[in-house]
């Protein structure tokens, strides 16, 4: 997606108004980083012409632009708290880099986590259990709810898999209990 000032203005208007994030490509922070280099280039040419329409404009887009980050940031931290509690895990609506960061808040909570769990002996929030499925289809590696990486599984396999994980093979038809 080519960005534009216009764009750039709407995405930060929707962020200030809204709790969630708002849905941006996945190459969204490269399409930022190919303007900011462009607008860049035009404020160094700017100087040298004394224009301080463009050095306002400049100055401007970089406002704009660290608060986008800045929201979406608090967001994806806030994200990542109720995730790390709930296991309800979705990437939806994040750039590429982001859904980076966001794997890494998760680990970095999880580890914290185990700290409270360690010290009365349990595993808080973790699915009872392991369920032994027969794969219907060929599914390909996958990150689990629980953070950890599964697959790839051909059709025919017989698999070990946690409740949680499970539970969605059935739903979907992608196996059936042993």
């Amino acid at each position: 997606m080519k960005m534009s000032y216009d764009e750039l203005r709407r995405i930060h208007r929707l962020e200030k108004n809204t709790s969630r994030l708002v849905e941006v490509d996945s190459d969204f922070i490269d399409s930022v980083e190919d303007f900011v280099e462009g607008e860049k280039k035009n404020y160094i040419a700017s100087l040298k012409n004394f224009s301080p329409t463009d050095a306002r404009e400049f100055s401007n887009l970089k406002k704009v632009v660290e608060e986008i980050f800045l929201l979406r940031e608090k967001k994806l931290l806030n994200k990542a708290l109720i995730v790390s509690r709930t296991e309800d895990f979705s990437e939806e609506k994040m750039a590429a880099q982001e859904k980076e960061t966001f794997k890494k808040l998760l680990k970095v909570l999880e580890e914290h986590n185990k700290i409270c769990e360690s010290l009365f002996g349990e595993e808080r929030g973790k699915e009872s259990g392991r369920v032994e499925l027969k794969m219907l289809k060929e599914v390909p590696t996958f990150i689990g709810t629980d953070m950890k990486e599964y697959g790839p599984f051909a059709k025919d396999e017989t698999v070990e898999l946690p409740n949680k994980i499970a539970q969605l093979f059935l739903a979907r038809k992608l196996a059936e209990e042993k």
